[in-house]
Protein backbone atom coordinates (compact mmCIF):
# COMPACT_ATOMS: atom_id res chain seq x y z
CA UNK A 1 0.00 0.00 0.00
CA UNK A 2 3.02 2.53 0.71
CA UNK A 3 4.31 1.85 -2.82
CA UNK A 4 1.61 2.40 -4.33
CA UNK A 5 0.81 5.47 -2.42
CA UNK A 6 4.63 6.80 -3.09
CA UNK A 7 4.25 5.99 -6.79
CA UNK A 8 0.94 7.99 -7.27
CA UNK A 9 2.53 10.81 -5.13
CA UNK A 10 6.11 10.65 -7.30
CA UNK A 11 4.16 10.36 -10.81
CA UNK A 12 1.89 13.25 -10.17
CA UNK A 13 4.79 15.57 -9.23
CA UNK A 14 6.51 13.92 -12.26
CA UNK A 15 3.06 14.95 -14.30
CA UNK A 16 3.53 18.18 -12.69
CA UNK A 17 7.40 19.11 -14.04
CA UNK A 18 6.45 18.36 -17.03
CA UNK A 19 3.14 21.13 -17.19
CA UNK A 20 3.51 24.93 -16.97
CA UNK A 21 5.49 26.01 -14.29
CA UNK A 22 3.22 27.46 -11.15
CA UNK A 23 3.42 31.14 -10.31
CA UNK A 24 6.43 31.47 -8.45
CA UNK A 25 8.51 34.96 -6.39
CA UNK A 26 10.99 35.00 -9.76
CA UNK A 27 7.82 33.83 -12.16
CA UNK A 28 6.58 37.66 -12.68
CA UNK A 29 10.66 39.07 -13.32
CA UNK A 30 10.84 35.80 -15.84
CA UNK A 31 7.62 37.04 -17.45
CA UNK A 32 8.51 40.77 -17.81
CA UNK A 33 11.57 39.70 -18.99
CA UNK A 34 10.65 37.27 -21.98
CA UNK A 35 7.90 40.41 -22.49
CA UNK A 36 11.05 43.03 -22.85
CA UNK A 37 12.85 40.75 -25.23
CA UNK A 38 10.36 39.72 -27.78
CA UNK A 39 8.25 43.27 -27.93
CA UNK A 40 12.28 44.74 -28.56
CA UNK A 41 12.91 41.61 -30.97
CA UNK A 42 9.23 40.77 -32.91
CA UNK A 43 7.82 44.47 -32.67
CA UNK A 44 4.21 45.28 -30.68
CA UNK A 45 2.22 43.46 -32.92
CA UNK A 46 4.03 40.53 -33.28
CA UNK A 47 4.03 39.78 -30.08
CA UNK A 48 1.28 38.07 -27.96
CA UNK A 49 0.30 36.80 -24.93
CA UNK A 50 0.09 33.40 -25.47
CA UNK A 51 3.83 33.80 -27.19
CA UNK A 52 5.47 35.34 -24.13
CA UNK A 53 3.77 32.35 -21.88
CA UNK A 54 5.18 29.96 -23.99
CA UNK A 55 8.75 31.39 -23.77
CA UNK A 56 8.72 31.95 -19.93
CA UNK A 57 7.28 28.43 -19.66
CA UNK A 58 3.87 29.70 -17.90
CA UNK A 59 0.69 29.33 -18.57
CA UNK A 60 -1.34 32.46 -20.66
CA UNK A 61 -4.30 32.48 -17.89
CA UNK A 62 -0.80 33.51 -15.32
CA UNK A 63 0.29 36.30 -17.51
CA UNK A 64 -3.09 37.76 -18.08
CA UNK A 65 -3.47 37.25 -13.98
CA UNK A 66 -0.37 39.14 -13.50
CA UNK A 67 -0.25 41.94 -16.14
CA UNK A 68 -3.73 42.04 -17.56
CA UNK A 69 -4.06 42.97 -21.13
CA UNK A 70 -1.45 43.03 -23.51
CA UNK A 71 -1.02 47.03 -23.23
CA UNK A 72 -0.72 46.40 -19.70
CA UNK A 73 2.02 44.22 -20.10
CA UNK A 74 3.95 46.46 -22.91
CA UNK A 75 3.97 49.27 -20.32
CA UNK A 76 5.07 47.02 -17.64
CA UNK A 77 7.96 45.43 -19.95
CA UNK A 78 9.51 48.29 -21.26
CA UNK A 79 8.52 50.04 -17.41
CA UNK A 80 7.04 53.38 -19.22
CA UNK A 81 6.71 55.36 -16.04
CA UNK A 82 3.60 57.18 -17.15
CA UNK A 83 0.30 55.49 -18.33
CA UNK A 84 -1.47 57.81 -21.12
CA UNK A 85 -4.67 55.50 -20.38
CA UNK A 86 -4.66 57.20 -16.91
CA UNK A 87 -3.48 60.70 -17.58
CA UNK A 88 -5.62 61.93 -20.19
CA UNK A 89 -9.06 61.58 -18.43
CA UNK A 90 -7.45 63.83 -15.64
CA UNK A 91 -6.27 66.31 -18.57
CA UNK A 92 -9.64 66.52 -20.05
CA UNK A 93 -11.38 66.72 -16.70
CA UNK A 94 -11.86 70.32 -17.19
CA UNK A 95 -12.70 70.68 -20.59
CA UNK A 96 -10.74 71.05 -23.53
CA UNK A 97 -9.79 74.65 -23.15
CA UNK A 98 -6.70 74.68 -20.99
CA UNK A 99 -5.99 71.14 -22.28
CA UNK A 100 -3.04 71.93 -24.28
CA UNK A 101 -1.20 73.49 -21.27
CA UNK A 102 -1.89 70.79 -18.99
CA UNK A 103 -1.15 67.94 -21.03
CA UNK A 104 2.30 69.87 -21.83
CA UNK A 105 3.08 70.36 -18.58
CA UNK A 106 1.78 66.79 -17.32
CA UNK A 107 4.19 65.29 -20.06
CA UNK A 108 6.97 67.01 -19.51
CA UNK A 109 6.93 66.82 -15.77
CA UNK A 110 7.32 63.20 -16.21
CA UNK A 111 9.83 63.13 -18.35
CA UNK A 112 11.82 65.95 -16.56
CA UNK A 113 12.41 63.17 -13.60
CA UNK A 114 16.11 62.07 -14.14
CA UNK A 115 14.69 58.44 -13.00
CA UNK A 116 11.47 58.59 -15.46
CA UNK A 117 13.82 60.36 -18.38
CA UNK A 118 16.24 57.96 -18.50
CA UNK A 119 13.96 55.22 -19.31
CA UNK A 120 11.56 56.60 -21.42
CA UNK A 121 14.74 58.09 -23.59
CA UNK A 122 15.76 54.22 -23.93
CA UNK A 123 12.17 53.54 -24.80
CA UNK A 124 12.04 55.84 -27.65
CA UNK A 125 15.79 55.28 -29.16
CA UNK A 126 14.52 51.72 -29.36
CA UNK A 127 11.57 52.68 -30.87
CA UNK A 128 13.45 54.17 -34.32
CA UNK A 129 14.74 50.96 -35.09
CA UNK A 130 12.96 48.46 -38.06
CA UNK A 131 11.07 46.60 -34.83
CA UNK A 132 11.09 49.52 -32.35
CA UNK A 133 8.29 51.26 -34.96
CA UNK A 134 6.21 48.69 -34.12
CA UNK A 135 6.45 49.62 -30.56
CA UNK A 136 5.90 53.38 -30.95
CA UNK A 137 3.25 53.00 -33.72
CA UNK A 138 1.27 50.05 -32.64
CA UNK A 139 1.90 50.48 -28.67
CA UNK A 140 2.54 53.51 -27.46
CA UNK A 141 1.06 56.26 -29.79
CA UNK A 142 -2.38 53.71 -30.40
CA UNK A 143 -2.68 54.37 -26.74
CA UNK A 144 -2.42 57.87 -26.76
CA UNK A 145 -4.72 58.62 -30.33
CA UNK A 146 -7.44 56.08 -29.14
CA UNK A 147 -7.31 58.02 -25.22
CA UNK A 148 -7.55 61.64 -26.94
CA UNK A 149 -9.68 60.56 -29.73
CA UNK A 150 -11.99 59.50 -26.99
CA UNK A 151 -12.16 62.89 -25.19
CA UNK A 152 -11.73 65.40 -27.81
CA UNK A 153 -15.58 66.50 -29.29
CA UNK A 154 -16.12 67.93 -32.12
CA UNK A 155 -15.51 66.72 -36.05
CA UNK A 156 -11.85 64.74 -36.80
CA UNK A 157 -10.85 63.42 -33.55
CA UNK A 158 -8.38 60.71 -34.66
CA UNK A 159 -7.09 63.60 -37.32
CA UNK A 160 -6.59 65.65 -34.29
CA UNK A 161 -5.62 63.45 -31.55
CA UNK A 162 -2.41 61.92 -34.18
CA UNK A 163 -1.83 65.97 -34.85
CA UNK A 164 -1.59 65.90 -31.03
CA UNK A 165 0.72 63.08 -30.83
CA UNK A 166 3.11 64.09 -33.67
CA UNK A 167 3.55 67.50 -32.14
CA UNK A 168 3.97 66.07 -28.99
CA UNK A 169 6.43 63.14 -29.91
CA UNK A 170 8.44 65.59 -32.01
CA UNK A 171 8.80 68.30 -28.98
CA UNK A 172 10.07 64.71 -26.92
CA UNK A 173 12.32 63.46 -29.24
CA UNK A 174 13.98 67.08 -29.79
CA UNK A 175 14.02 68.07 -26.08
CA UNK A 176 15.24 64.99 -24.36
CA UNK A 177 16.23 62.40 -27.34
CA UNK A 178 18.47 64.34 -29.68
CA UNK A 179 19.24 67.08 -26.89
CA UNK A 180 19.08 70.13 -29.45
CA UNK A 181 19.45 74.01 -28.00
CA UNK A 182 18.34 76.10 -26.79
CA UNK A 183 15.15 73.86 -26.49
CA UNK A 184 16.83 71.31 -24.54
CA UNK A 185 17.75 73.57 -21.77
CA UNK A 186 14.32 75.73 -21.66
CA UNK A 187 12.49 75.74 -18.70
CA UNK A 188 9.32 73.96 -18.44
CA UNK A 189 6.59 76.61 -18.36
CA UNK A 190 8.64 78.09 -21.31
CA UNK A 191 8.31 75.07 -23.42
CA UNK A 192 4.86 75.17 -22.60
CA UNK A 193 4.09 78.63 -23.16
CA UNK A 194 5.80 78.51 -26.45
CA UNK A 195 3.84 74.63 -27.60
CA UNK A 196 0.33 74.75 -25.96
CA UNK A 197 -1.51 77.47 -28.88
CA UNK A 198 -0.17 75.49 -31.60
CA UNK A 199 -1.20 72.39 -29.31
CA UNK A 200 -4.42 74.19 -28.66
CA UNK A 201 -5.54 74.46 -32.05
CA UNK A 202 -5.10 71.09 -32.96
CA UNK A 203 -7.47 70.09 -29.81
CA UNK A 204 -10.55 72.63 -30.63
CA UNK A 205 -9.62 74.81 -33.16
CA UNK A 206 -10.33 74.93 -36.72
CA UNK A 207 -8.71 72.27 -39.30
CA UNK A 208 -8.64 73.63 -43.01
CA UNK A 209 -8.25 70.22 -44.63
CA UNK A 210 -9.26 71.71 -48.22
CA UNK A 211 -5.62 71.11 -49.61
Amino acid sequence: MSRTTSSTADGGAGERQRGRRPGAPDTRGRILEVARESFAERGFRATTIRGVAAAAGVDAALVHHYFGTKDDLFLAALRVPVDPRAVLPTVFEQGTDGAAARLLTAVLGVWDQPEGRLQLVSVLRASLGDAGSSLLQDGFLRLVEQGLAGVLPGPDPRLRAQLVATQMLGLLLARYVLVLEPLASLPRSAVVELVAPNLQRYLDGPLDQRG
